[in-house]
Formats: structure tokens, C-alpha cells, sequence
């Protein structure tokens, strides 16, 4: 069981912010990636689709013998994770949770800031859990859809990402927040210019780095934590292969040597109860 692959899915190439910080954390650890490139994004998909995408995401990964799943995605973690974690016979870890547990112990005003995609800050999949752990938290969300565009075509250090960072992210500066929660997986790689934008007193919080920890923890109390050899990565997409390891080489700050391409995640017969 310890020799099983971390498990892992996102709509596209946001995930490997994901990954990245599982591996730094737990460099021994196999780790198998799906991006299910060809239905990008799955942000204004219906909350039905979704739940089915992820289920078919889901159960390819279980065919790769996998010990534990996480759903690298804000939308899938936000509308899927409560599913996948009843009807799948391993443990089940989102990014929402594990980010806004984090926020609640850091903030000393009480105020936390929220970013992410127009689906992910309407869904208040952040803010339902932050309140859910401590209700008197006041949460101020702002989305900023036009970062993730940013970050494919490669310009986080360009001007450009600097402009759009401070029209979205001014208004926090004079709000009180003293916690924002990157609630995007492409967003760790504008943490920089995010960071200069809101201002230094601001803590950041990363959801992959977060969401690491709870996956080391999971694995210990579990006892499959694999601590010895070297892991690997194995990815795989259902679009584009290409162009995934062009963009996530740059998200890796490494070269991506294979990606393999799936025709089709059509599991319909198969159904994994617990």
C-alpha cells in the first residue's frame, strides 16, 4: 500500500501548483496527474457535469493504483469532494478545506481575503468553510478572472500582471484583511506581485502548500507514507499533451519529458462503493 501513487486531477494545467508542493514536501512519494485538458474549464460547467467529470477523473486515476486522491481543482473540490469522498474506496482531500482551516488559525483582525475564479467566489465554497470553523469571520472575496490568462501565456513578470493586480487587489489594501487566501491553483505563481500589491503585513496562503500538509497527515495516520526511494511523476491528459508541457514545465520550473494522451474517461459502467 505505502508503494501506491498519490492520485491527482485538475481541469487542466492549475493543478501542478498542486503537485509541485506535495513533492517538495514529499519528495518520496509516486504521484500520478490527470488534466482533463479537453473540458477545460469546468468552471461554468453545471454542478451535475462536474460531479460526473470528476468521477471519471477519479476512477481512470484508481486504475493507475493510487492510495489517496486529490482534487487539485477549486470548482471539483468545491462541488465534488463530498461525493468522491463517500463513493471512493480511498481517502479523498481538496484544496477549499485545508486552505481555509490555515486562514481561520493565522488572522489576528478576523478578516480574511478571498481571490479566485468568477465560479469559484460565486460557488463561496471558501467562505462557507471559514465560517463553518469560526462564524464571527468577516470574509472579503474578489474575483480576478483575467490572472489565469496571465499565467498560461507566461507573463506573471510582465507589466501587465503588475496592472491587473492592482485593479483587482487594491481595495484590500485600506479593508483590514490581514490573511488572503489564493483561492486558484494558478495563482501561487503571481504570489509575488499579489504580495507586493496588498502589501507585506498580509499573510498569503498558498492552497497547494496547505494542501500538502494534509496529505502528509493523512498518509501518517494511515500508516502509507512511503519513506524511502525516489518518487516519480507519471502525467496524463485528455487534450493538448503539448501544450501541457510547455505550460506546466514553466509552473514546474522543470522540464515535463512525457505526457501521455487519453482518447476518452467514459467509466459510466463502473461504480466504486464503499
Amino acid at each position: 500500500m505505502k508503494n501506491l501513487s498519490i492520485g491527482m486531477f485538475d481541469s487542466g494545467v492549475g493543478g501542478l501548483t498542486v503537485l509541485k508542493e506535495v513533492k517538495n514536501l514529499l519528495p518520496m512519494e509516486n504521484i500520478v496527474y490527470l488534466g482533463d485538458t479537453a473540458r477545460v474549464p469546468y468552471g461554468n460547467r453545471s454542478p451535475q457535469t462536474i460531479i460526473r467529470y470528476a468521477m471519471e477523473s477519479s476512477l481512470f486515476l484508481l486504475t493507475k493504483g493510487i492510495k489517496i486522491l486529490v482534487i487539485a481543482c477549486n470548482t471539483s473540490s468545491a462541488i465534488a469532494l463530498k461525493i468522491l469522498s463517500k463513493k471512493l474506496p480511498i481517502p479523498v482531500i481538496g484544496v477549499i478545506e485545508p486552505a481555509a482551516k490555515t486562514a481561520v488559525m493565522t488572522t489576528k483582525t478576523n478578516k480574511i481575503g478571498i481571490i479566485g475564479t468568477k465560479a469559484t467566489i460565486k460557488s463561496k465554497a471558501y467562505e462557507r468553510s471559514i465560517k463553518e470553523l469560526k462564524p464571527n469571520m468577516e470574509v472579503i472575496s474578489k474575483p480576478c478572472p483575467l490572472f489565469v490568462p496571465i499565467v498560461e501565456e507566461g507573463l506573471e513578470k510582465d507589466e501587465v500582471a503588475f496592472i491587473m493586480a492592482e485593479k483587482y487587489l487594491r481595495e484590500f489594501r485600506d479593508s483590514g484583511i490581514d490573511t488572503l487566501i489564493m483561492g486558484c491553483t494558478h495563482y501561487p505563481i503571481l504570489e509575488d506581485v499579489i504580495k507586493k500589491v496588498v502589501g507585506e503585513h498580509v499573510n498569503i496562503i498558498n492552497t497547494g502548500k496547505e494542501t500538502a500538509k494534509d496529505v502528509e497527515k493523512c498518509l501518517k495516520e494511515k500508516g502509507i507514507l512511503k519513506t524511502k526511494g525516489k518518487g516519480l511523476c507519471q502525467f496524463y491528459v485528455t487534450d493538448a499533451p503539448e501544450t501541457f508541457k510547455e505550460i506546466g514545465g514553466r509552473f514546474l520550473k522543470s522540464q515535463i519529458s512525457t505526457v501521455k494522451y487519453i482518447k476518452s474517461l467514459d467509466f459510466k459502467d463502473i461504480i466504486f462503493r464503499r
